[in-house]
C-alpha cells in the first residue's frame, strides 16, 4: 500500500489559514487598539508553595498600558509589597515563597491594557490555591462476609481541589488485581460482585494522589475476611449441641442486583464536548455480565468506548444529539437487572461567528458580529474599551442591533476596542475585537523575490500579504510584462493568494502581485518552481519468511534531479530497531537471521523538502508451532481415557494437526510410540487403552513448517491387569530336519501382555492322522522344535497366550510341515524340439510327488554347447541353467549358437535342494545367417582399378557358400550412381576391380551368404586417381600468375590505390572527413571474406542432409581397413520382421529416383585423406 503522508491540498488549507489571519494584523508602526495576546486560564488553580503568576500580555500603538481589578473593584499592586507587575507587561507576579500565603490572594482577576486608541480586557481569572488535605482519622472494622455474599470497600477520599485520582493498593505498593468480580467504581470504592476465600487479607489500602501538588495520601488498611461454607459448618458444629445442629445452606447461587446506581432510574447532565461516564456495577453469583443500550437509538459510533470490564460507558465528545435514555443490563444464569440514566446534554457557550478585528478608512461603513450558542441560549452584551455600551461615551457612527454593531461614515475617533460577552449558567465566552480607523496606501508585506516551490499536479498558493486603508485591491500577471491573471485555472483569495489549483511544469515562472487604493500602488514579484513529484515506482511487497531466514523489501523511487530525497524505513510507525540485523541500503532493507519480534508492517517513506511518500508492506515470520502444554487426563476408565491440551503458538501458520504419542513406563521406559492423531482444531482425543500398561502421553503440533517439539509428558496412569486380548500372529510350522518340526510365532509385545506372567501354550497334532493334540507351555519365548516327526507330513498348529489371570481366546488353527530331504526321482521322457537356429524346446515328465519328498519348487534345466559343427574344434564347457518354477513340464531354450550341437539334462527342485539329473539329452541347431566378414581393405588405386581384400566372418553360423560384393560410384554432389552387384566364392579372400571410371569415388557394401541366407555387410569408399592430362592443364591455368603482362596490371592497381590513400590523408588534415574505412567494413566484398577451414578444404564431402558419404569425424585407419566392430550392422537389422533389404534372389534394393541413398549403416564410412589429383576435381 502506498499512501502521502502530507497531502498538498492539507498543506494549502493550512497556509491559506494561516495567511487569512495575517492579513488582518495591523502593522507595528501604525497606530492600532490593545489586542490581549497571552492571559491565564479562566480557572486557575496554583500550587500554594509557589509564586503565582498571573499572564496579561497585549500590543499596540503606542504600546498599551496594564490595570488589573480583584473582586470587581480596582487592585492597587503598589500597596501590596508581594505583587509585582512585570516590566513592559501585564503579566502580575505575587511572591508566596517570601512569606506570602496562597489563600490570601485567592478571587477573581481581570486585566486591561488601554493606549489611545482604546482599551482591551481580559478574561475573569478566578485564582484557587490547590489543596491536598490529609484523611480524617476513623475507626475501620474488620469486613466478615460469606463466601459468595457482594461486598463495597468504601474510600471516601478528602475533597481536595482538584479532585484526586483514586486507586487502591496492598502493603507491598502492589496494585490489587481487578476483573470483571471486583472492580474500583467512579467514586473510588472498590465493589466485589461476589467474594471469594481468596478475597481475605487485611491490606486494602486506599490512595489518594493529588496532581498538582505531587502528593499521596494513604487511607487506613480495610480488614477482609471471608468464611466459606465449610469453614463456617465447621465453626457451627463445635459450639452446638448434636441436637442443635443444622446444615448452613453452601453457596447459593443469587441473580444480579445493582450495587451502583441503586434504584431503576437516575439522571446526568453533562456538558457538549465533554466525556460522558455512566456507570453501573452489579452483584451476583456467577459473576454477572454488563451491556449496554440505548433507548430508541445506537450508541454513537467511533466515540463509544467501554471500560473497567464493561461496567462504565464512556462516550467522548458528547453533543445535544447524545441526549436520551441509557439503560445498563446485568445478567448471569440465573436472571437480570436493568437500570436507566436519563442524560441530558446541555452547553456553556460556544461561538458562532466571534468579532473579528475591523479596519476602516475615514468616510467608510463596516460591522462587528458577535453571534454564539449554548443550551440554554447565552446572552449577548457588548462593552466598549471595558465599559458597558449603554453607559460608555456616544458614537454618532455606532448602532448596537443586538449581536450586531453597525458602523457607517467613521472617522479617526470611531477607533475603540468593543467586547462582546455571551453568558448562560453554565459559562461565559468574551471576545476583543477594535475598530482602527486609518488612512493608509497600500503595502507588501511579502518578502520580494520570495521563491516558492510545488509539486506538479498540486495545488500552488502564491502569497501576497498586504495592507492599506482602504483595503488595496489585489491584481496578478505572470511575467514582468504579461497580461492580468484571469479564468478558472486560477484562484484568487481576499488575503491576496493566487491560487494555482493544479500546477503544471508549464506554471513555472515570475509572477507580479499589484496593490493599489486611492492612496497609492505597490507591486511585488515572486518566483514558482514545479517539480516532479516523488514517486515509488518498485514498492515492497508482502512477504512470508520462516524464523531464522532472510528477507529484504525494496523501494525503488524516482523523484525530481533538483531534490534531495531522504529514505526512512519504519517498523510499525516506529523507527527500526537498534539491531545489526537490519541493513538499510539505498534501494531495500534487509533483516538477517529474521525472529519472532520481527514480524510486523515494514514501511518506506521518502521525503524531499517538498512532498513525502511512503509505501507498506507485511512481514509475516512462520515458523513450527509451539508444543502444547497443560496436558490432562480425565474419564479414566480401564479401557481408555481422555486427554484434553491446549496449543501452543501456531506461529502464524495454522495447526494442521495434532499428533498423540505415549510411553509405556512399565514395560519400555523412555521409548515414545504413536497412539494416533487429531486434527488442529481439536484439542481434546478419547483414547483406547490396553491392560497392565503404565501409560504417560505427550503432543506434538504440526502444520506446514514442520513439528513442534513434544509436549511436557502428561501424568502417568496404570491400567489394571487382565487375560491377553490375543494371540500371537505369524504361526509357522516348517521343519529344519527331515526329522523335525520347528514352530515359530511373533510374541507378542509387552503392552499385548495385559498382565504379568506371560507364557505361550503350543499344540500339535499330524493332519488327517485321528491323533490327539500335543501341548506344552513355554516362556515368553517365540519358536518351539518338535523332534521325532516323519519326513514332510503336514500338521495341524496352534499357539495361544495365557497370563497370571488366564488364557486368550482359542487361537486359530495352521498347517506347517515337517521337515524335508533331497528328491528321490529324476524327470523322464526328456524331449528337445529345434524351432530355429538359436530357440529349442523341452519336454519332460512330471516326477510322482511322493518322490518330491517336499515341497515342489520346480524345474531346472543345465544345457551346454559340445562344439560348433562348422569348425570342428571344441572348447571349454560352461553350463547354463533356466529354473521354470512351480509344476512346469515344458521350457523354452533362447540364445542359442546356429549350427552347433548341445546336451542337456532336467532336476526337480524342492525346499531342500535339487533331485538326481535325467540323461543327457543331445541336439543340434541349424544353420543360420554369418556375422560380417572380419574385414574389408581396398587398396592398389589406379586410374581404372581397386584392390579388395577381405576377411571370412568371425561367427559364419554355417558352411559360407559365397560373398556378395555391391558398389556404386558417388558424384561431385554425393549423389549415388547405378548400384552393380557381383558374387565372389566363398573360398576367395580378395578381387581386383578393373573398368572404373578415373577419378572417381565409390561405396562398396560386402557381406557373406549361408544356405540360409545373407549376413551382415559391411561398408567401404575409395578413389581412382585422375588422368595426368587433366593436371597438366590445372597447372597450365595456375600458371597465369606468373606472366609479366598480369604482374604489370597489378602494380598499376596498387599505384592508383597508394594515391587515392595519399588524397585521402591529405583532406582529413584540413578537416574534412573520408570515411572510407568505415563504408568498407559496413559494405564487406562477400566475395572476399576469408575461407574457413571447414568449409573450404579441398577434397571434403559435405551434405545438409542426414546421409554424408563423407562425414568429418569418421575417419579410418591410414589403410582403410574397416574392423567388424567399427561397423554398426548386425543380424538384428536384417532379420525377421524388418522390411527387407535384400530381394528374393539376394540382390541388393536402394532407393534412387533422384533421392539421396539411406546409408545402410551411418559412421562406417572411410574417410581418405583427399590427395591433390582429388583436389583438383573437385573443381570440374
Amino acid at each position: 500500500m502506498m499512501k502521502k503522508s502530507i497531502s498538498a491540498s492539507k498543506a494549502s488549507l493550512v497556509l491559506f489559514l494561516c495567511q487569512m489571519i495575517f492579513a488582518l494584523d495591523v502593522p507595528l508602526d501604525l497606530s492600532q487598539p490593545p489586542t490581549i495576546t497571552q492571559q491565564s486560564p479562566k480557572d486557575y488553580i496554583v500550587d500554594p508553595r509557589e509564586n503565582i503568576v498571573i499572564q496579561c500580555e497585549a500590543k499596540g500603538k503606542p504600546p498599551p498600558s496594564f490595570s488589573w481589578t480583584r473582586n470587581g473593584t480596582h487592585f492597587d499592586i503598589d500597596k501590596d509589597a508581594q505583587v509585582t507587575m512585570k516590566p513592559n507587561s501585564g503579566t502580575l507576579v505575587i511572591n508566596i515563597m517570601n512569606g506570602g500565603k496562597a489563600e490570601a490572594y485567592e478571587g477573581v482577576y481581570q486585566c486591561t491594557a488601554r493606549n489611545e486608541r482604546g482599551a482591551a480586557i481580559s478574561n475573569n481569572i478566578v485564582i484557587r490555591p490547590s489543596r491536598s488535605p490529609l484523611w480524617t482519622k476513623e475507626k475501620l472494622e474488620p469486613n466478615q462476609v460469606r463466601e459468595g455474599d457482594s461486598l463495597v470497600l468504601h474510600c471516601r477520599p478528602p475533597v481536595g481541589l482538584p479532585p484526586p485520582i483514586i486507586f487502591w493498593m496492598d502493603n507491598a505498593f502492589q496494585r490489587l488485581p481487578q476483573s470483571e468480580r471486583v472492580s474500583q467504581g467512579l467514586n473510588g470504592d472498590l465493589y466485589f460482585s461476589n467474594v471469594q476465600p481468596e478475597d481475605t487479607r487485611e491490606d486494602y489500602i486506599c490512595y489518594a494522589r493529588f496532581n498538582h501538588t505531587q502528593t499521596i495520601q494513604q487511607k487506613q488498611p480495610i480488614s477482609v475476611k471471608v468464611f466459606s461454607m465449610d469453614s463456617l459448618n465447621d465453626t457451627i458444629a463445635a459450639n452446638l449441641s448434636d441436637t442443635d445442629i443444622y446444615g448452613v445452606k453452601p453457596v447459593t447461587e443469587r441473580q444480579p442486583i445493582l450495587l451502583t446506581p441503586t434504584g431503576s432510574t437516575s439522571t446526568k447532565v453533562e456538558l457538549r464536548g465533554n466525556v460522558l461516564l455512566l456507570e453501573c456495577i452489579a452483584a451476583g453469583l456467577p459473576t454477572p455480565v454488563i451491556r449496554w443500550i440505548k433507548e430508541g437509538g445506537e450508541l454513537p459510533a467511533n466515540r463509544t468506548f467501554f471500560e473497567n470490564f464493561k461496567k462504565t460507558l464512556k462516550i467522548i465528545d458528547v453533543s445535544e444529539a447524545d441526549s436520551g435514555n441509557y439503560k445498563c443490563i446485568a445478567r448471569n444464569i440465573l436472571g437480570s437487572a436493568h437500570h436507566v440514566i436519563s442524560v441530558t446534554v446541555k452547553a456553556a457557550p460556544y461561538w458562532i461567528t466571534a468579532p473579528r478585528n475591523l479596519v476602516l478608512s475615514p468616510g467608510e461603513d463596516g460591522t462587528l458580529i458577535c453571534r454564539a450558542n449554548g443550551n440554554p441560549k447565552p446572552n449577548i452584551s457588548w462593552l466598549a474599551n471595558g465599559v458597558p455600551i449603554a453607559i460608555a461615551p456616544e458614537d454618532p457612527s455606532r448602532k448596537v442591533d443586538g449581536d450586531t454593531i453597525i458602523f457607517s461614515h467613521v472617522q479617526e475617533r470611531s477607533s475603540a476596542v468593543y467586547q462582546c460577552n455571551a453568558s448562560n449558567e453554565y459559562g461565559y465566552l468574551l471576545a476583543n475585537a477594535f475598530v482602527n480607523v486609518l488612512a493608509e496606501p497600500p503595502r507588501i508585506l511579502t518578502p520580494a523575490n520570495k521563491l516558492y516551490q510545488v509539486i506538479a499536479d498540486s495545488p500552488a498558493l502564491l502569497d501576497c500579504a498586504y495592507f492599506g486603508s482602504p483595503k488595496p485591491e489585489i491584481e496578478w500577471f505572470k511575467g514582468v510584462k504579461g497580461s492580468i491573471l484571469r479564468g478558472d485555472e486560477y484562484v484568487f483569495h481576499d488575503n491576496g493568494t493566487l491560487e494555482i489549483p493544479v500546477a503544471q511544469k508549464d506554471s513555472t515562472g515570475t509572477y507580479t502581485c499589484v496593490a493599489r487604493n486611492e492612496l497609492g500602488k505597490i507591486q511585488n514579484e515572486v518566483r514558482l518552481e514545479v517539480k516532479d513529484p516523488t514517486m515509488i515506482i518498485k514498492q515492497p511487497e508482502y512477504k512470508v519468511i520462516q524464523r531464522y531466514g532472510q528477507v529484504s523489501f525494496e523501494c525503488i523511487i524516482k523523484h525530481d534531479f533538483t531534490l534531495l530525497p531522504t529514505v526512512i524505513w519504519l517498523k510499525d510507525n516506529d523507527e527500526l530497531p537498534d539491531d545489526e540485523r537490519f541493513l538499510v541500503g539505498k534501494d531495500n532493507l534487509t533483516i538477517m537471521n529474521v525472529t519472532d519480534k520481527d514480524d510486523g508492517t515494514y514501511t518506506c517513506i521518502v521525503n524531499t523538502t517538498l512532498d513525502s511518500v511512503s509505501a507498506s508492506a507485511v512481514l509475516t515470520v512462520v515458523a513450527q508451532p509451539n508444543p502444547p502444554f497443560d496436558l490432562e487426563l480425565t474419564g479414566q476408565l480401564e479401557r481408555s481415557v481422555e486427554l484434553s491440551w491446549i496449543p501452543g503458538d501456531e506461529n502464524n501458520s495454522p495447526i494442521t494437526n495434532f499428533v498423540i504419542e505415549y510411553e509405556d513406563g512399565l514395560h519400555e521406559p523412555g521409548v515414545w510410540h504413536y497412539q494416533t492423531e487429531v486434527p488442529g482444531t481439536q484439542t481434546t482425543v478419547q483414547l483406547k487403552l490396553s491392560p497392565y500398561v503404565n501409560y504417560s502421553f505427550r503432543v506434538i503440533a504440526v502444520n506446514e513448517i514442520g513439528r513442534s517439539q513434544p509436549s511436557e509428558p502428561s501424568e502417568q496412569y496404570l491400567t489394571k491387569s487382565a487375560n491377553p486380548d490375543e494371540n500371537p500372529s505369524n504361526v509357522q510350522g516348517i521343519g529344519s530336519e527331515p526329522d523335525n518340526l520347528v514352530i515359530t510365532w511373533e510374541s507378542l509385545k509387552g503392552f499385548q501382555s495385559n498382565g504379568p506372567g506371560l507364557q505361550y501354550k503350543v499344540s500339535w497334532r499330524q493332519k488327517d492322522v485321528d491323533d490327539e493334540w500335543t501341548s506344552v507351555i513355554v516362556a515368553n519365548v517365540s519358536k518351539y522344535i518338535v523332534s521325532g516327526t516323519p519326513t514332510f507330513v503336514p500338521y495341524e498348529i496352534k499357539v495361544q497366550a495365557l497370563n497370571d489371570l488366564g488364557y486368550a481366546p482359542e487361537p486359530s488353527e495352521v498347517i506347517g510341515h515337517s521337515g524335508e530331504d533331497l528328491p528321490m526321482v529324476a524327470p523322464g521322457n526328456v524331449q528337445v524340439h529345434v524351432i530355429n537356429s538359436t530357440l529349442a524346446k523341452v519336454h519332460w515328465d512330471p516326477v510322482p510327488l511322493k518322490t518330491v519328498r517336499g515341497h515342489l519348487q520346480g524345474y531346472k534345466v543345465y544345457y551346454w554347447k559340445v562344439q560348433s559343427l562348422s569348425r570342428r574344434s571344441r572348447r571349454h564347457v560352461e553350463k547354463k541353467i533356466l529354473t521354470f518354477r512351480g509344476n512346469k513340464t515344458f521350457g523354452m531354450l533362447p540364445g542359442l549358437e546356429p549350427f552347433s550341437s548341445y546336451k542337456l539334462n532336467v532336476r526337480v527342485v524342492n525346499g531342500k535342494g535339487e533331485g538326481p539329473a535325467s540323461p543327457d539329452k543331445v541336439f543340434k541347431t541349424p544353420e543360420g545367417v554369418p556375422s560380417s566378414p572380419s574385414f574389408l581393405k581396398i587398396t592398389n588405386p589406379t586410374l581404372d582399378s581397386l584392390t579388395l581384400e577381405w576377411g571370412s566372418p568371425t561367427h559364419p553360423n554355417g558352411v559360407l557358400t559365397s560373398y556378395i560384393l555391391k558398389f556404386q560410384p558417388i558424384n561431385n554432389t554425393h549423389e549415388l550412381g547405378p548400384l552393380v552387384e557381383i558374387r565372389i566364392p566363398a573360398n576367395e579372400s580378395s578381387l581386383i576391380l578393373k573398368n572404373l571410371n578415373y577419378s572417381t569415388r565409390y561405396k562398396f557394401y560386402f557381406n557373406a551368404q549361408t544356405s540360409v541366407g545373407s549376413g551382415s555387410q559391411i561398408t567401404e569408399e575409395a578413389v581412382t586417381i585422375m588422368d595426368e592430362g587433366k593436371m597438366a592443364m590445372a597447372s597450365r591455368q595456375v600458371d597465369i600468375a606468373t606472366q609479366g603482362w598480369f604482374i604489370g596490371l597489378m602494380c598499376a592497381v596498387a599505384l592508383l590505390i597508394l594515391i587515392l590513400l595519399i588524397v585521402c590523408f591529405i583532406r582529413r588534415n584540413k578537416g574534412g572527413k573520408y570515411p572510407v574505412k568505415e563504408k568498407e567494413d559496413a559494405h564487406a566484398d562477400p566475395e572476399i571474406q576469408p575461407m574457413k577451414e571447414d568449409d573450404g578444404t579441398f577434397g571434403e564431402y559435405s551434405d545438409a542432409e542426414d546421409h554424408k558419404p563423407l562425414k568429418k569425424g569418421s575417419r579410418t585407419p591410414s589403410d582403410r581397413t574397416v574392423k567388424k566392430e567399427d561397423s554398426d550392422d548386425s543380424l538384428v537389422d536384417y532379420g525377421e520382421g524388418v522390411n527387407g533389404q535384400f530381394n528374393e534372389d539376394g540382390s541388393f534394393i536402394g532407393q534412387y529416383s533422384g533421392k539421396k541413398e539411406k546409408e545402410p549403416a551411418e559412421g562406417n564410412e572411410s574417410s581418405e585423406a583427399p590427395s591433390p589429383v582429388n583436389a583438383m576435381n573437385s573443381f570440374v
